[in-house]
């Protein structure tokens, strides 16, 4: 047996034997990352490509990745006009249930004109809609979340489908930013 075919013999046995160990290493990851990820109905809505889109937004912080998002203008210039743009960039390991223009749209426009205008009101809002820790899908089935405002919200529901304070559906859930979960909604929630 010459020392060339000795070699390829050596070879093809290690890679018989490191094959399966690093896919077995490696499947998992991929299998998770798989599952893993923005779930809903609306994420199909959002742009595909650019700093808008799922991918997009994860590379920057909450309030620009928002800012990047056409879908979350009404909400970008609310955080704006509280003065919470920096607050929300520097948090770290929030979620932020954060409403569509179309739940904006859902208020009567004297009634958002007049909370635009009252920067407390508005920042007690925006902060309802903000808790201080990671929510993932994983925690929404039955949960209950402190928000940054005080106040309490509540989620329910299974699978795809998620509910806010039996009001508000999220429409796309578990969207990354660098340092916040955002779970887009369908309502602008209140605090009581």
């Amino acid at each position: 047996m010459n020392t060339s075919h000795l070699t390829r013999r050596v070879v093809a046995a290690a890679a018989v034997v490191v094959l399966p160990v690093s896919l077995g290493v490696l499947a998992p990851q991929a299998f998770a990352q798989g599952m893993d990820g923005p779930f809903g109905p609306g994420c199909a809505s959002l742009p595909q490509e650019g700093a808008g889109s799922v991918d997009g937004m994860a590379d920057d912080p909450v309030a620009t990745a928002a800012s990047n998002n056409p879908e979350l203008s009404t909400l970008v210039s609310a955080v704006k006009a509280a003065g919470l743009v920096d607050t929300l960039n520097n948090a770290e390991d929030i979620t932020v249930f954060a409403p569509t223009n179309d739940a904006f749209a859902k208020i009567p426009k004297a009634d958002l004109d007049k909370v635009l205008a009252d920067k407390a009101a508005l920042t007690k809002i925006l902060t309802y809609h903000v808790v201080g820790e990671t929510v993932d899908k994983s925690d929404l089935a039955d949960g209950s979340f402190k928000t940054l405002q005080g106040g309490t919200l509540t989620t329910q529901g299974s699978g795809d489908a998620y509910t806010v304070n039996d009001t508000a559906k999220i429409v796309c859930g578990d969207v990354p930013t660098s340092n916040a979960t955002v779970h887009i909604v369908d309502t602008v929630l209140m605090p009581k």
